[in-house]
């Protein structure tokens, strides 16, 4: 096959989905590698690299959408503008595109990638298996956001993490309260505690509470519905009653912690409320909230997507593709996924996945100009959208 890796376009887009070192793995698979000059600049990939490996710099999109049959992306496509075109345009119809889609915020480019005949894998839709472990590019970018966060949260707070005694005084360590337990919250729980500070989680799920005292944080204790977790591994939205009585546990924390993170999501629908206008009032003068929900419309009331924000002397980050910020791990990470997929999808050279294949199914949003994902397809009739 005729891979192509193209530029990404994305506002603030840094990661590339296929680094140097793996080009290699596709090659001795008699495959062909293009690259858009350019490519993975932003990751620090060169083109030199690519070119030593055995792929094919091409000049520009257009010339390399022209050229491939399947496409590796990290953000959907979208508005092209040094082409003056949509890049589902630029694509040939009937390739094959693999990378992150946001199908459920996005019915304008499923009914695109559908018309042009593109048989369309969404990364993020990939069930939360045993066996697809290795292509689960979700967990592993919530993996390095997680971590991120923390650092975040640390260059902006006016005091230390560690607790530190010193002939001058005692320094108490920080108090962070990560709510959500998912990859990106045990990972911003390991990351608060290596840096030295007390930390507490809260998670409905009551499974993650073994999880959480693991990685070294004190579980927030209320009655845990048993029902909290989808059979694919992921929250569930919960009643407002439920959430209402969240809130009130989560109120009693925040006079006593230091940094709040948050990273509570409900795949496919708006993120849970978890800190009210009101409750803001309640945080430490100079406190921190990072909100890595910010996209899917914020844990916190207050949160605004890609921006920092001040409200009663609390700093409030809406953080906004945190694996960008680290895009040399992030895109190592991901091409592995990717890597990963499309090798299962097609092993050996085998130019048709089966269908009805738990993993492909799932993963496979549009093909032959039919939108195939049951649950995508419902949420674009209903007209329900992130």
């Amino acid at each position: 096959m005729k891979i192509g890796i193209p530029k990404e376009i994305y506002l603030g887009e840094t990661r590339v989905a296929l680094i140097p070192g793996l080009v290699g793995v596709l090659k001795k698979q008699k495959h062909e590698v293009f690259i858009e000059k350019g490519a993975g600049k932003l990751a620090f990939c060169s083109n030199e690299e690519y070119e030593a490996v055995g792929a094919r710099l091409v000049d520009n999109a257009n010339e390399l959408y022209q050229q491939v049959d399947v496409i590796f992306k990290v953000q959907p496509p979208q508005f092209h503008s040094p082409a003056g075109q949509y890049e589902t345009e630029m694509m040939q119809e009937g390739a094959t595109l693999l990378g992150f889609l946001s199908p459920f915020a996005k019915p304008e480019l499923i009914e695109a990638l559908a018309n042009r005949k593109i048989t369309a894998y969404a990364i993020e839709l990939i069930p939360r298996i045993a066996r697809a472990q290795n292509m689960d590019a979700l967990s592993a970018m919530a993996t390095i956001a997680g971590y991120k966060a923390v650092l975040l949260a640390a260059g902006r707070l006016k005091k230390m993490f560690p607790l530190m005694m010193t002939a001058a005084g005692t320094v108490s360590p920080a108090t962070v309260l990560v709510l959500g337990a998912g990859v990106a919250g045990l990972q911003a729980i390991a990351t608060a505690k290596r840096l030295g500070a007390r930390v507490e989680a809260f998670d409905p799920r009551p499974i993650v509470r073994d999880q959480v005292k693991s990685v070294g944080a004190n579980f927030v204790e209320m009655e845990l519905p048993k029902d909290a977790e989808t059979s694919g591994g992921y929250a569930k939205e919960q009643s407002d009653e439920f959430l209402m009585k969240e809130r009130e546990v989560i109120s009693t924390r925040l006079p006593k912690v230091d940094v709040v993170i948050t990273t509570a999501q409900v795949f496919g629908k708006r993120a849970p409320l978890l800190i009210s206008r009101e409750m803001v009032q309640l945080l430490k003068p100079g406190s921190i909230i990072v909100d890595l929900a910010a996209e899917q419309g914020g844990n916190c009331e207050l949160t605004a997507p890609n921006q920092t924000i001040e409200s009663n002397d609390v700093t409030i980050i809406g953080a906004v593709n945190l694996p960008a910020a680290v895009p040399a791990d992030a895109s190592l990470l991901y091409s592995h996924n990717l890597l990963n997929l499309f090798e299962y999808l097609f092993p050996n050279g085998k130019e048709s996945p089966s269908y009805e294949d738990e993993i492909v199914k799932a993963a496979c949003v549009t093909r032959g100009g039919e939108i195939l994902n049951e649950q995508v397809k419902t949420l674009l009739h209903q007209g329900v959208m992130v």
